[in-house]
């Protein structure tokens, strides 16, 4: 199995739990939800969160593709570094948003820790396209590729 292929798959399945785990937001939170908020009803059925958090995954992995297809190795590597550093800081923001927001405190723990395993699936991709070797075709339509 390529490792592109493994990384996909162990992403739909961390999709799956996380959104599971979106969908056990304390009872306030979901009567908020029903009431005021109305646009995150969608994280009360887990089956749509998994689904949201795995399409914003494959946003991420495919925009980490096409810079590793367009720009040299040194360049490539440089930006999915300071992905990965943009994931960290968007944690640190949701950690010390649930911890100094009374609202979203009450969200309970497993919600909180859903979020945090969505920056932590982040970080997987940016670390994945970081330490990937280079690919390059050695023609057009080849199907020998080179390591670069």
């Amino acid at each position: 199995m390529r490792p592109r292929s493994f990384l996909i798959i162990t992403l739909a399945l961390l999709s799956i739990f996380v959104g599971h785990l979106l969908s056990k937001a304390s009872w306030v939170t979901r009567v908020g939800m029903t009431f005021f908020y109305k646009e995150y009803n969608f994280l009360k059925i887990w089956w749509q969160g998994a689904i949201a958090v795995f399409v914003v995954w494959m946003l991420v992995m495919m925009a980490h593709s096409i810079i590793h297809r367009r720009f040299a190795l040194p360049k490539a590597r440089l930006i999915s570094f300071l992905v990965l550093l943009l994931a960290c800081a968007g944690l640190y923001a949701t950690y010390t948003d649930f911890h100094n927001n009374l609202a979203h405190r009450l969200l309970g723990k497993r919600f909180h820790t859903g979020f945090y395993l969505f920056w932590g699936g982040w970080m997987i991709i940016s670390l994945f396209y970081l330490f990937q070797k280079k690919v390059t075709a050695t023609g057009p339509g080849s199907k020998d590729a080179t390591v670069v």
